[in-house]
C-alpha cells in the first residue's frame, strides 16, 4: 500500500470533485470555438499528411556535354510558311540554318484558320526530264544530278533541288537574283507558292536540338548565312522589303514538363507598329536554370525553368539588324531540385498533439483570464466601489 500512495503522490492530474466545479458562460463560448479550431487544424494535418509535398534546394550543376530540346509554338500573323526559316548556332561553334526535321508549318488566313498543314523538308517534287549539270535534259536510265549554275564547290556536286541551289549561292555569298530561271526552282513552283502564299500567316512548332551551351535560335525571313559569325539574310528580289514579324507566342519551354512549371512566355504576343513602316529584330533574352524534379515514387524529370528580358532594335543605320526573332540564351551554373515528399507517421502525430494542447492551454489561459476578471469587478460592484 505505501509503494501504491507514493505513485499515487505523482499524479500530475489531480482529480476534482464535480460538486466543486464552477461552469460559465464564457467558458463554455471558449470550449466551443477552441473545439472548431483544433478540428479545423486537424483536419489541415490529415491532408498535409496524405497528400506530398514539394521540397526544393539549390546545388551546383555538374552535367557536362548534355544536350537539350527547346520545343516550341510560335504563330506569325503575316509571315508566310514559305519565307520563315529556323536557325541555331551556339557558342561552341555548332550552327544550323533554315532546320526542317522535327518541324511542323501551318499556313493560316488572316483569321488564324489553318489552310494546309505539312511537315517541313518531308516528300520530294515530281521531276519530268530536269536539267542536268552538263546542261542537257535527264534521259531515261540515267541519274540525276542537277546544275548548281556555277556555284558548285567540285565537278561532281549536284543541286536537285531549289534549296540546294540557294544553299550553293549562299556558301558563295552570291545573291540570287533571278529565281525563275533556276530550273529546279521553276519545276517547283517555288515563285509561284510564295505568290499564293502573300497575305498569308504561319504557325511553326515542333522543337530543336542544341547543346547545353550558351547560344541562339531565331526565326527570320529567308534562310539563315553565316557570314564572320553573323547572320545575314537571303533577300530574294521578289519578296517585300519590310517584313512584320508580329507573333505570338503559343509556347516555349526548354526541356521536358514537370508538375508546376510556369513558363514565362506561354501566349505572350507582340505587334509590330504600322505607323513607322520599319521592321527590325525582336529579341528575348533568356536565363535558363536546370532543374531536377523527382517525384514520389523516385522518378526524375531533368528539365529546365527559365527566366527573360526582351527588346526591340528597330532597323535604323548601319549595320542593319537582320529582321526576324531572336531567342538568346545562357544557362546558370545553379541547379534547383524539387522533391516530392510524405510527411512521416511520427511527424503527423507530433503535429496534432501540438494542435491539441497548444489550444488548450491558451483556452485555459484565456478562460481563467475572463473568469477571475468577471468575479473581480462583480466583486467591487457588491461593496459598492463602482458607483
Amino acid at each position: 500500500m505505501e509503494l501504491w500512495n507514493k505513485l499515487r503522490s505523482l499524479d500530475a492530474y489531480p482529480k476534482v470533485n464535480e460538486d466543486f466545479y464552477s461552469r460559465t458562460l464564457s467558458g463554455g463560448l471558449i470550449t466551443i470555438f477552441s473545439s472548431i479550431a483544433i478540428l479545423l487544424l486537424f483536419f489541415s494535418e490529415i491532408r498535409l499528411y496524405l497528400y506530398s509535398a514539394t521540397e526544393s534546394k539549390l546545388t551546383v550543376d555538374t552535367s557536362r556535354g548534355e544536350r537539350l530540346h527547346i520545343n516550341f509554338d510560335v504563330t506569325f500573323p503575316a509571315l508566310p510558311c514559305s519565307l520563315v526559316a529556323i536557325d541555331t548556332m551556339d557558342v561552341s561553334g555548332e550552327q544550323h540554318y533554315d532546320i526542317r526535321h522535327d518541324i511542323i508549318k501551318k499556313r493560316i488566313d488572316q483569321l488564324g484558320n489553318v489552310i494546309e498543314s505539312r511537315k517541313d523538308g518531308v516528300g520530294s517534287h515530281k521531276i519530268e526530264r530536269p536539267l542536268q549539270n552538263h546542261g542537257g535534259r535527264l534521259d531515261h536510265n540515267e541519274a540525276y544530278c542537277g546544275s548548281c549554275y556555277g556555284s558548285e564547290e567540285s565537278d561532281n556536286q549536284c543541286c536537285n533541288t531549289c534549296d540546294e541551289v540557294r544553299d550553293a549561292y549562299r556558301k558563295k555569298g552570291w545573291a540570287l537574283t533571278n529565281v525563275e530561271s533556276i530550273d529546279q526552282c521553276k519545276r517547283e513552283g517555288f515563285v509561284q507558292r510564295l505568290k499564293d502564299e502573300h497575305g498569308e500567316g504561319c504557325n511553326i512548332h515542333g522543337f530543336v536540338d542544341v547543346n547545353k551551351v550558351a547560344g541562339n535560335f531565331h526565326f527570320a525571313p529567308g534562310k539563315g548565312l553565316d557570314h564572320a559569325f553573323n547572320f545575314l539574310q537571303d533577300m530574294l528580289n521578289f519578296q517585300p522589303e519590310n517584313y512584320n514579324i508580329s507573333h505570338k507566342i503559343n509556347k516555349l519551354s526548354f526541356g521536358k514538363d514537370f508538375p508546376g512549371v510556369i513558363n514565362p512566355l506561354d501566349g505572350v504576343e507582340w505587334k509590330q507598329e504600322q505607323t513607322t513602316g520599319l521592321t527590325g529584330m525582336y529579341q528575348y533574352f533568356v536565363k535558363v536554370v536546370p532543374t531536377i524534379y523527382t517525384d514520389i515514387r523516385g522518378r526524375k524529370i531533368h528539365s529546365n525553368q527559365f527566366s527573360v528580358t526582351e527588346h526591340f532594335r528597330e532597323a535604323i543605320g548601319l549595320p542593319r539588324p537582320p529582321p526576324g526573332v531572336y531567342f538568346f540564351y545562357e544557362f546558370s551554373p545553379i541547379q534547383v531540385d524539387f522533391t516530392e515528399e510524405n510527411t512521416s507517421l511520427l511527424h503527423f502525430l507530433t503535429n496534432i498533439c501540438a494542435i491539441i494542447g497548444g489550444i488548450f492551454t491558451v483556452a485555459g489561459i484565456l478562460d481563467s483570464f475572463v473568469y477571475h476578471g468577471h468575479r473581480a469587478i462583480k466583486k467591487k460592484m457588491e461593496i459598492g466601489k463602482l458607483g
